[in-house]
């Protein structure tokens, strides 16, 4: 996947991976600005919030 957030000097190329991660038996999702955000329930409702983490930062650089 190729991409480039508003910040990045330049293009690369970036490769999804699974964003959600067990840390001591808890779930989080990792973030391309290194925070670790969570814990979460369930994997759906990290996937929930993955959403509307990206729809936040797409609303702060809008």
């Amino acid at each position: 996947m190729s991409g480039q957030r508003a910040q990045d000097s330049a293009p690369r190329t970036r490769f999804r991976s699974n964003r959600v991660c067990r840390v001591n038996g808890e779930l989080f999702f990792c973030t391309r600005e290194n925070t670790l955000e969570g814990p979460f329930d369930s994997a759906e409702k990290a996937e929930q919030e993955i959403q509307a983490y990206i729809a936040r930062m797409q609303a702060q650089t809008a």
